[in-house]
Protein backbone atom coordinates (compact mmCIF):
# COMPACT_ATOMS: atom_id res chain seq x y z
CA UNK A 1 0.00 0.00 0.00
CA UNK A 2 1.29 3.48 -0.79
CA UNK A 3 2.51 5.22 2.38
CA UNK A 4 0.28 7.85 3.92
CA UNK A 5 0.84 11.36 2.63
CA UNK A 6 1.18 12.33 6.30
CA UNK A 7 4.82 11.32 6.00
CA UNK A 8 5.54 13.92 3.35
CA UNK A 9 4.02 16.69 5.46
CA UNK A 10 4.93 15.80 9.03
CA UNK A 11 7.81 13.33 9.08
CA UNK A 12 11.14 14.55 10.44
CA UNK A 13 14.27 12.42 10.14
CA UNK A 14 16.38 11.58 13.16
CA UNK A 15 19.60 12.24 11.22
CA UNK A 16 19.08 15.30 9.00
CA UNK A 17 22.59 15.29 7.46
CA UNK A 18 22.60 16.27 3.83
CA UNK A 19 24.44 14.68 0.95
CA UNK A 20 25.76 17.73 -0.88
CA UNK A 21 28.39 18.16 -3.56
CA UNK A 22 29.24 21.84 -4.00
CA UNK A 23 31.84 23.30 -6.36
CA UNK A 24 33.96 20.15 -6.45
CA UNK A 25 33.87 19.33 -2.75
CA UNK A 26 33.54 15.63 -1.83
CA UNK A 27 30.10 14.47 -0.68
CA UNK A 28 29.44 14.58 3.07
CA UNK A 29 27.56 11.75 4.72
CA UNK A 30 26.84 9.93 1.48
CA UNK A 31 26.72 6.16 1.14
CA UNK A 32 27.85 4.71 -2.17
CA UNK A 33 27.09 1.15 -3.24
CA UNK A 34 28.93 0.52 -6.49
CA UNK A 35 27.35 2.75 -9.11
CA UNK A 36 24.37 3.51 -6.88
CA UNK A 37 23.77 6.18 -4.25
CA UNK A 38 21.65 5.93 -1.12
CA UNK A 39 19.03 8.24 0.31
CA UNK A 40 16.38 7.45 2.96
CA UNK A 41 12.62 7.15 3.07
CA UNK A 42 11.10 7.26 6.56
CA UNK A 43 14.61 6.72 7.98
CA UNK A 44 15.12 3.54 5.95
CA UNK A 45 17.90 3.42 3.34
CA UNK A 46 16.76 3.48 -0.27
CA UNK A 47 19.06 3.04 -3.24
CA UNK A 48 18.86 5.08 -6.40
CA UNK A 49 19.65 3.63 -9.80
CA UNK A 50 22.98 5.50 -10.06
CA UNK A 51 24.98 8.39 -8.68
CA UNK A 52 24.15 11.98 -9.53
CA UNK A 53 26.40 13.68 -12.09
CA UNK A 54 29.64 15.01 -10.66
CA UNK A 55 30.61 18.66 -10.53
CA UNK A 56 32.15 19.50 -13.90
CA UNK A 57 30.12 16.90 -15.81
CA UNK A 58 27.95 17.99 -18.71
CA UNK A 59 24.24 17.60 -18.06
CA UNK A 60 23.10 14.69 -20.26
CA UNK A 61 20.87 15.43 -23.24
CA UNK A 62 17.24 15.15 -22.24
CA UNK A 63 13.71 15.33 -23.57
CA UNK A 64 10.90 16.17 -21.16
CA UNK A 65 7.23 17.07 -21.62
CA UNK A 66 5.93 20.48 -20.58
CA UNK A 67 2.53 21.26 -19.12
CA UNK A 68 1.35 22.14 -22.64
CA UNK A 69 2.45 18.64 -23.81
CA UNK A 70 5.24 20.13 -25.94
CA UNK A 71 8.65 18.51 -25.69
CA UNK A 72 11.45 20.33 -23.85
CA UNK A 73 15.12 19.64 -24.53
CA UNK A 74 18.50 21.04 -23.49
CA UNK A 75 18.44 23.24 -26.58
CA UNK A 76 15.39 25.12 -25.27
CA UNK A 77 17.55 26.45 -22.44
CA UNK A 78 20.74 27.19 -24.39
CA UNK A 79 22.87 29.86 -22.72
CA UNK A 80 20.84 29.72 -19.50
CA UNK A 81 21.95 28.48 -16.11
CA UNK A 82 19.72 25.70 -14.84
CA UNK A 83 18.42 24.81 -11.41
CA UNK A 84 16.95 21.34 -11.85
CA UNK A 85 14.57 20.71 -8.95
CA UNK A 86 13.50 17.05 -8.71
CA UNK A 87 10.96 15.39 -6.42
CA UNK A 88 8.53 12.42 -6.27
CA UNK A 89 5.15 14.13 -6.84
CA UNK A 90 3.43 17.52 -6.69
CA UNK A 91 0.62 15.83 -4.75
CA UNK A 92 2.64 15.69 -1.53
CA UNK A 93 3.19 18.49 0.97
CA UNK A 94 6.99 18.60 0.88
CA UNK A 95 7.15 18.48 -2.92
CA UNK A 96 4.59 21.27 -3.14
CA UNK A 97 6.64 23.34 -0.69
CA UNK A 98 9.77 22.77 -2.78
CA UNK A 99 8.02 23.95 -5.93
CA UNK A 100 6.62 27.03 -4.18
CA UNK A 101 10.00 27.97 -2.70
CA UNK A 102 11.88 27.72 -5.99
CA UNK A 103 9.08 29.64 -7.72
CA UNK A 104 9.55 32.43 -5.20
CA UNK A 105 13.34 32.46 -5.59
CA UNK A 106 13.29 32.17 -9.39
CA UNK A 107 11.73 35.62 -9.72
CA UNK A 108 15.04 37.19 -8.66
CA UNK A 109 17.45 35.02 -10.65
CA UNK A 110 19.15 36.40 -13.76
CA UNK A 111 19.79 34.28 -16.85
CA UNK A 112 18.58 31.24 -14.93
CA UNK A 113 15.78 28.75 -15.50
CA UNK A 114 14.39 26.71 -12.64
CA UNK A 115 13.30 23.40 -14.15
CA UNK A 116 10.91 21.51 -11.89
CA UNK A 117 10.81 17.83 -12.84
CA UNK A 118 8.88 14.78 -11.63
CA UNK A 119 7.08 11.80 -13.11
CA UNK A 120 3.69 13.40 -12.52
CA UNK A 121 1.63 13.64 -15.68
CA UNK A 122 1.70 17.09 -17.30
CA UNK A 123 -2.00 17.47 -16.45
CA UNK A 124 -1.27 17.14 -12.72
CA UNK A 125 1.61 19.61 -12.96
CA UNK A 126 -0.56 22.10 -14.85
CA UNK A 127 -3.36 21.75 -12.30
CA UNK A 128 -1.01 22.39 -9.39
CA UNK A 129 0.75 25.34 -11.01
CA UNK A 130 -2.54 26.98 -11.97
CA UNK A 131 -3.99 26.52 -8.48
CA UNK A 132 -0.84 27.82 -6.77
CA UNK A 133 0.03 30.65 -9.16
CA UNK A 134 3.35 29.06 -10.10
CA UNK A 135 4.69 31.22 -12.94
CA UNK A 136 8.45 31.54 -12.47
CA UNK A 137 9.54 27.92 -12.92
CA UNK A 138 9.25 25.57 -15.88
CA UNK A 139 7.42 22.40 -14.88
CA UNK A 140 8.22 19.29 -16.87
CA UNK A 141 7.31 15.61 -16.78
CA UNK A 142 9.60 12.61 -17.22
CA UNK A 143 6.67 10.24 -17.67
CA UNK A 144 7.84 8.96 -21.06
CA UNK A 145 11.59 9.55 -21.13
CA UNK A 146 14.80 8.50 -19.39
CA UNK A 147 15.78 11.78 -17.72
CA UNK A 148 15.72 10.30 -14.21
CA UNK A 149 17.56 7.18 -15.33
CA UNK A 150 20.38 9.21 -16.87
CA UNK A 151 20.80 11.41 -13.80
CA UNK A 152 20.63 8.69 -11.14
CA UNK A 153 17.33 9.92 -9.73
CA UNK A 154 15.20 6.76 -9.77
CA UNK A 155 14.25 5.33 -6.38
CA UNK A 156 14.55 1.54 -6.21
CA UNK A 157 13.31 -1.09 -3.77
CA UNK A 158 10.95 1.08 -1.71
CA UNK A 159 7.25 2.01 -1.65
CA UNK A 160 8.24 4.89 -3.96
CA UNK A 161 10.03 2.63 -6.43
CA UNK A 162 10.18 4.19 -9.87
CA UNK A 163 9.59 7.77 -8.69
CA UNK A 164 12.21 10.50 -8.41
CA UNK A 165 14.47 10.90 -5.43
CA UNK A 166 14.50 14.43 -4.06
CA UNK A 167 17.48 16.25 -5.53
CA UNK A 168 18.75 19.55 -6.90
CA UNK A 169 21.27 19.96 -9.72
CA UNK A 170 22.67 23.36 -10.71
CA UNK A 171 24.52 24.07 -13.96
CA UNK A 172 26.30 26.99 -15.56
CA UNK A 173 25.37 28.57 -18.91
CA UNK A 174 27.07 25.71 -20.77
CA UNK A 175 25.07 23.18 -18.74
CA UNK A 176 28.12 21.97 -16.85
CA UNK A 177 27.20 20.81 -13.35
CA UNK A 178 28.31 23.20 -10.59
CA UNK A 179 26.37 21.76 -7.65
CA UNK A 180 24.32 18.71 -6.69
CA UNK A 181 22.36 17.61 -3.67
CA UNK A 182 20.77 14.22 -3.19
CA UNK A 183 18.53 15.06 -0.23
CA UNK A 184 19.29 12.40 2.40
CA UNK A 185 15.66 11.96 3.49
CA UNK A 186 13.02 11.95 0.76
CA UNK A 187 10.42 13.46 3.08
CA UNK A 188 12.44 16.64 3.77
CA UNK A 189 13.13 19.72 1.68
CA UNK A 190 16.45 20.44 -0.07
CA UNK A 191 19.03 22.97 1.04
CA UNK A 192 17.76 25.98 -0.89
CA UNK A 193 20.48 28.34 0.34
CA UNK A 194 23.28 26.05 -0.84
CA UNK A 195 21.70 25.60 -4.26
CA UNK A 196 21.21 29.33 -4.73
CA UNK A 197 24.75 30.05 -3.50
CA UNK A 198 26.06 27.93 -6.38
CA UNK A 199 24.68 30.57 -8.75
CA UNK A 200 26.79 33.36 -7.23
Amino acid sequence: MFPSLWWFTNFRPTHPNRTVVHRGEPPRGSVRLGAMATTNFQNKPVETNAELPKVGDALPDFTLVGTDLAELTNADFAGKRLVVSCFPSVDTGVCAAQLRKFNEEAAGLENTVVLSVSRDLPFAQERFCAAEGIENVVSASDFRSDFADKLGLVLEGSPLKGLFARAVIVTDEDHKVTYTELVPEVTTEPDYDAALAALK
